[in-house]
């Protein structure tokens, strides 16, 4: 059976209008016109936007300081000073750690060597008064003499011990300090490489800041130059697609994706005007034509 009549894509008929009733007629607005791609057996309209192909050619400027100023971020990010500062600055933080920890052992054997001494001292000062009363001949008893002269054998043993503890703590102690002046003079060391490291670190960072800031100037500048709808496409699609918005039509391939445009699309572009923005089928970037495009 054969078909009276337009159909919708699903199949259905539409419903009847009234007779005498003519169906709407689209009017065609250039500034609104669309263009269609296929999908599937449906067709996906997007807005069509215009601009003169001088404007086009500059977005490619400006999408290649772009890439630059990316670039130049990467550079900064990346300098190898970034990463000698930070291992230096492990080093010395556990350079410091074993400094403090030095440090604590000197104080504490410094302690322990005053209270070994004034343990010394009141046993030396205790024998001297025995020894004085012992040659003052004030003891007269045979067994006070003799508890008397014990004692005093006894203060001596005692004295001669703790001085041996003195004399242990004393090179525990001086090892301790040892120790810490070596730890003090490396991390004095590492700190002057951190402070090289940072100067010429800092010094890289003038320099790339300054060239950024002489991209940023020259983009503003070819920026304000291009329309904003294409502009503002562009920035869209940069974000969407990892820094490129725009990119050249070279010898029939897609310098977004580096991906070649089939033949259907190569012609689609080739019957656009001059002043149509095309893009690209497989990336979506905007296509810039040249005459190195290869149509």
């Amino acid at each position: 059976m054969g078909t009276s009549g337009p159909r919708l894509e699903n199949g259905h008929r539409p419903l009847d209008r009234p007779r005498g009733v003519r169906p709407p007629v689209a009017h065609h607005h250039p500034s609104r016109e669309r263009f269609a791609r296929p999908f599937g057996r449906r067709y996906i309209w997007s807005p069509q936007l215009n601009a003169a192909p001088a404007d086009q050619i500059r977005l490619l400027d400006v999408q290649d300081l772009d890439v630059r100023l990316q670039q130049l971020a990467h550079k900064r990010r990346s300098l190898p000073e970034h990463d000698e500062i930070e291992s230096l600055n492990r080093d010395l933080t556990q350079l410091r750690d074993l400094l403090v920890a030095a440090q604590t052992e000197e104080s504490d054997c410094a302690r322990e060597q005053t209270k070994a001494e004034q343990d010394v001292d009141q046993v030396r000062q205790r024998a001297a008064r025995d020894q004085k009363r012992l040659d003052s001949g004030a003891v007269s008893s045979p067994k006070d003499l003799e508890n008397l002269q014990r004692e005093i054998a006894s203060l001596a043993k005692r004295q001669g011990d703790l001085e041996d503890v003195v004399l242990e703590v004393m090179e525990r102690r001086e090892s301790a300090q040892e120790r810490v002046a070596e730890l003090t003079e490396r991390a004095g060391s590492v700190q002057g490489k951190i402070d090289d490291a940072t100067a010429r670190r800092d010094a890289a960072v003038e320099e790339i800041d300054g060239e950024v800031a002489s991209v940023t100037k020259e983009r503003e500048v070819i920026a304000g130059s291009v329309p904003d709808a294409l502009l503002g496409l562009y920035d869209k699609l940069r974000a969407q697609q990892g820094g490129i918005g725009a990119a050249k039509l070279y010898a029939r391939s897609c310098q977004g994706c580096r991906q070649e445009l089939a033949i259907t699309e190569l012609n689609e572009i080739r019957s656009a005007a001059p002043d149509t923005v095309v893009r690209c089928e497989n990336c979506r970037r905007i296509l810039v034509r040249t005459s190195e495009s290869g149509l």
